[in-house]
């Protein structure tokens, strides 16, 4: 069993993610339905702008709890709204993208993403828990060591706990030792519709 550690300090008091994650809520106030399961994708903005998320699994009720520029901590400072709330039977995280281009060191991300889990097996200890791998970019691309160092983290997380799940969504986004020219926008970061087609043949599994 996976031992926790934790809730960390949350910083400052003001937050910027307020009003964006009052949207999410008010948003799935209508759209969520509590007598049917739940998978939750949340994290940061490759989750966020996932715009058809919900039509490639069109037989899962998806709740996509995706914020903007946020970072393991603003997602655990947010767990309640964006993740505990809709009861999820499957989480999905995508977070330490930011944390890095920010400086954060990798066993802060895991310190942060190991309190999100506590919160929820707190709720539910048979949630199941799918962390996934920081995506290469052209952008970032100078901060690889940095991001290949957190997803070897992710994994050995993961097998420490039969509920936690690895999903690679790094390897096939490269093309032999550098990442992919033809999968993002044109800020080199966010994905194109052949990114995202790239995630799902990874996570349809894991959905499913």
């Amino acid at each position: 069993m996976l031992l926790l550690l934790g809730p960390l300090a949350q910083g400052q008091n003001t937050d910027g993610f307020q009003k964006e994650v009052d949207a999410i809520s008010q948003r799935y106030d209508s759209l969520w339905d509590s007598t049917k399961e739940t998978i939750v994708f949340t994290g940061s903005s490759s989750v966020r702008i996932w715009k058809d998320l919900d039509r490639r699994f069109p037989e899962k009720q998806l709740v996509n709890s995706g914020f903007g520029g946020s970072q393991a901590s603003d997602l655990l400072r947010h767990c309640e709204t964006l993740i505990l709330r809709f009861k999820p039977k499957k989480v999905f995280i995508y977070e330490g993208d930011n944390d890095i281009a920010a400086g954060k060191k990798s066993g802060e991300i895991i310190e942060n993403t190991v309190a999100i889990i506590e919160k929820i097996r707190q709720q539910d200890p048979a949630t199941k828990i799918v962390l996934i791998a920081a995506k290469p970019s052209i952008a970032r691309w100078e901060l690889k060591r940095g991001y290949k160092k957190l997803n070897r983290k992710f994994k050995r997380l993961s097998k420490k706990d039969a509920l936690i799940t690895y999903a690679d969504v790094w390897t096939p986004m490269l093309e032999g030792r550098k990442v992919k020219q033809t999968i993002f926008l044109e800020d080199g970061l966010h994905m194109n519709k052949q990114g995202y087609d790239i995630w799902y043949s990874v996570l349809k599994n894991f959905v499913n």
